[in-house]
């Protein structure tokens, strides 16, 4: 199966960010892709944290959700909006929800971000549970591919990435894919987004599919990038630094099989 990571360099206008989403989720469709993961923040970052809260939709309906449903159904894709600020009884905060939907546009899963990033070296300084609401609940959803196997994609965003237990969680409940959609600052990514991510995918034996935001963007804000495909082996199977683009790699259901059945440390879990 053909995947797709997508990396972008958003910036503060809705439209534009859209549009160079849809511009680089149309060269995946072409490349033979049926699955594509857009990055945290895609449709917007903006020149304040508030500005999300501004953007907020109500589960179901507005801008960024009815893009996502039209361009799944118009490209035929499996398609990741790596988040969206969706409403919460606190009009003050937003949920930062990842959110699948199939070919036929229809939404089949959605995932809060349940780990809030905080971080403060005395230059930069963020907080996110300043205007967003934690989700609680692992969520995944079973994807049929064109071969006819069913690929069990796992959700998870950017700051969850230092949480194994989270991960080991869907391994166990057989998830084979695990999604990262990220927007990592720089100076955290270039020590620990690429470790990270090849732990995750040889403690679990799995994909994973890590799209993220990179470059320096209309804010000030510069993003780490570097958005990859790993195996489950830990291998890297495809990478960007920086910049917009689509990173392509296939997933290969028997190798998958073949690792887990070499090395079967998922059975053998006991704490």
């Amino acid at each position: 199966m053909k995947v797709a990571a997508i990396q972008m360099v958003s910036g503060t206008s809705i439209s534009a960010n859209l549009a160079a989403a849809h511009t680089l989720l149309a060269q995946a469709a072409q490349a033979g892709a049926e699955l594509a993961v857009l990055p945290e923040y895609f449709c917007l970052l903006g020149h304040k944290d508030t500005d999300k809260v501004h953007l907020r939709e109500p589960a179901g309906q507005g801008q960024v959700q009815d893009f996502l449903s039209a361009t799944a159904r118009e490209l035929g894709l499996w398609l990741v909006g790596g988040t969206v600020p969706l409403a919460t009884a606190d009009s003050s905060r937003v949920r930062n929800s990842s959110l699948a939907y199939a070919p036929s546009g229809d939404l089949v899963a959605r995932y809060d971000k349940i780990h809030l990033f905080r971080f403060d070296n005395g230059v930069e300084r963020y907080d996110e549970s300043r205007v967003l609401e934690r989700g609680e609940v692992p969520v995944w959803f079973d994807m049929p591919a064109r071969s006819g196997q069913s690929w069990r994609i796992a959700l998870s965003v950017c700051y969850d990435l230092r949480f194994p237990e989270l991960y080991r969680g869907y391994a166990s409940q057989g998830a084979q894919v695990l999604l990262v959609p990220s927007a990592f600052t720089h100076t955290t990514g270039q020590q620990h987004w690429e470790v990270l991510l090849r732990a995750r995918a040889i403690e679990n034996l799995a994909y994973v599919i890590a799209p993220a935001q990179g470059g320096t963007h209309e804010n000030g804000r510069q993003t780490w990038g570097q958005s990859l495909v790993a195996g489950p082996w830990g291998e890297l199977l495809a990478q960007q630094s920086s910049g917009p683009g689509v990173v392509l790699a296939e997933l290969d259901w028997h190798y998958l099989q073949q690792c887990r059945q070499n090395l079967p440390a998922l059975a053998h879990r006991v704490l």
